[in-house]
């Protein structure tokens, strides 16, 4: 394999504290963007004169656009460079926020928002960077602290949303992504090194691409779509199908390619492959519990006799926990990951989700009850986030981190996306019959309740996987791969 000059010595590599913070930054910055929308899309439906069913395509086309150019992004990161392609991915971010300030256009709107999705690349290139950049023994705690900050910057959009539309208009979430976007694109110029390591003899598979968007393609627009659709439409159905057949297609073409763009070898390690698993039900629970207590907590409680009729803002604080609780994780994370492997973390991250979500099941009257589960459940997704990348980067090699980190975000954005639309069919599903017609349907407690039970089976079951994953076997050894490989891959024994 043709490689760049060789990297740095430890001595010589730039300190977590010039290259650390630009990469949390741009995590935050597309982690906000994502979730920023969600509390207000009934209020844009209303502004833009959209039909409800329609106004979540704002959500569909973000999520799309995140889970088809993340692994590519990551892909073209191993291949040409991880700096050149995070700006990239960042200047997405940008365009898209920039876009989506200047349009009163609901179809400009969605092309900003798929503009925006490209910030998903951020997650995959950011992890390889602090591979390639940091020095081995701030390698593990940086690693945690850009993954947790997904968490977190989820959290904080949903304040961040409520707070700006208490004094301006919707325009101003946008303007927030610019702003944030603006400011990570400039630090990652000033701040983060040329990659050390590229891998110049890995080619493009452009079947691959296609055939990789198809499925996901047709998988997400299926299932964020279906509960409007119908979930035995034909619509849905053959969308379901069309996934699956391309999905066959995509692995075939992999596993023939000289140079896939998912090695499929990889994908079926262990550690990878049960990691992905876990990734991808610790996205439903993540995104699916933000809808359902945000819903919850603003559902008026004098028709309802639950709830606490709360605005935006309010709701959006009683998550902020979460956010808290994710940003505590990163450093326990790190230290736990150093002292016993990933295992743990992991472990812990499933069952405080599960914890929180039964706790809510069965208490929810107050709003006390809100803040702690939501805070529980925050440490429970960072302590996750932290040790997936941990298994992953101790099981593949230093060229494949991008694709491997890549693909498994995308499986939290299915698993996000999944979840979403569970909650939103048990919720709509089991609805409070007035005695007189209402403008709005309201679920049931019951229906709230059940959503939380199935959240917290899925946290479970996150908790257990892990427990598939005897020892990471450590990758190939890159000739001039740095000396964190080797640490990160001692990190799954």
């Amino acid at each position: 394999m043709s490689e760049a000059p060789q990297p740095s010595s430890a001595a010589e590599k730039p300190s977590s504290a010039r290259v650390l913070p630009a990469l949390i930054l741009a995590m935050l910055a597309f982690s906000v963007v994502q979730t920023a929308v969600v509390p207000i899309l009934p209020s844009l439906a209303k502004e833009l004169h959209v039909a409800g069913s329609n106004i979540t395509w704002l959500m569909t086309a973000n999520l799309l656009s995140a889970a088809v150019l993340t692994p590519l992004l990551g892909r073209f990161g191993d291949l040409r460079g991880r700096k050149p392609m995070l700006l990239i991915s960042l200047a997405g971010l940008v365009a898209g926020s920039a876009l989506a300030v200047g349009t009163h256009s609901f179809g400009w709107l969605v092309v900003a928002r798929v503009l925006q999705g490209a910030g998903g690349g951020v997650l995959p290139l950011a992890i390889s960077i602090v591979r390639d950049e940091l020095p081995k023994e701030k390698v593990t705690g940086g690693v945690a602290a850009i993954s947790a900050s997904m968490g977190v910057g989820s959290g904080l959009g949903l304040v961040a949303t409520g707070l700006l539309l208490e004094h301006w208009s919707y325009k101003s979430i946008f303007w927030m992504g610019l702003i944030f976007g603006l400011i990570a694109v400039a630090l990652v110029a000033l701040r983060v090194p040329k990659d050390p390591v590229v891998d110049k003899e890995g080619g493009a598979d452009p079947l691959g691409a296609i055939t990789l968007a198809g499925w996901l393609s047709a998988l997400l627009i299926a299932v964020s779509q279906g509960n409007h659709w119908g979930w035995t439409s034909t619509k849905t159905l053959g969308l379901f199908a069309v996934a699956a057949v391309v999905a066959l297609i995509w692995g075939v073409i992999e596993a023939k390619v000289t140079h896939p763009l998912v090695d499929m070898k990889m994908m079926a390690r262990p550690a990878v492959a049960f990691t992905n698993i876990s990734g991808l039900l610790i996205g439903f629970g993540m995104y699916g519990s933000f809808m359902v207590i945000s819903n919850f907590a603003q559902t008026p409680e004098k028709y309802a006799h639950y709830g606490f009729t709360a605005t935006v803002l309010h709701a959006g604080v009683m998550l902020l926990p979460s956010a808290l609780g994710s940003m505590v994780a990163a450093p326990v994370g790190a230290l736990l990951i150093a002292r016993s492997g990933p295992r743990l973390p992991l472990v812990l991250g499933g069952l405080l989700g599960a914890v929180s979500m039964a706790y809510l099941a069965v208490r929810h009257s107050a709003e006390g009850d809100i803040y702690l589960a939501s805070a529980v459940f925050g440490l429970g997704v960072g302590l996750a986030y932290a040790a997936m990348p941990a298994y992953i980067n101790g099981a593949v090699p230093a060229e494949q981190s991008g694709i491997a980190n890549g693909m498994n975000a995308v499986l939290r954005t299915v698993g996000g996306a999944i979840g979403t639309a569970v909650m939103g069919a048990i919720l709509t599903g089991d609805t409070i019959k007035f005695p007189v017609p209402m403008p709005i349907q309201l679920p049931t407690l019951d229906a709230y309740k059940h959503a939380y039970w199935v959240a917290a089976a899925m946290c479970l079951v996150a908790a257990v996987v892990p427990f598939a994953i005897r020892r990471v076997k450590p990758a190939t050894a890159v000739p001039v791969a740095n000396s964190s490989d080797s640490e990160l891959a001692k990190t799954g024994a």
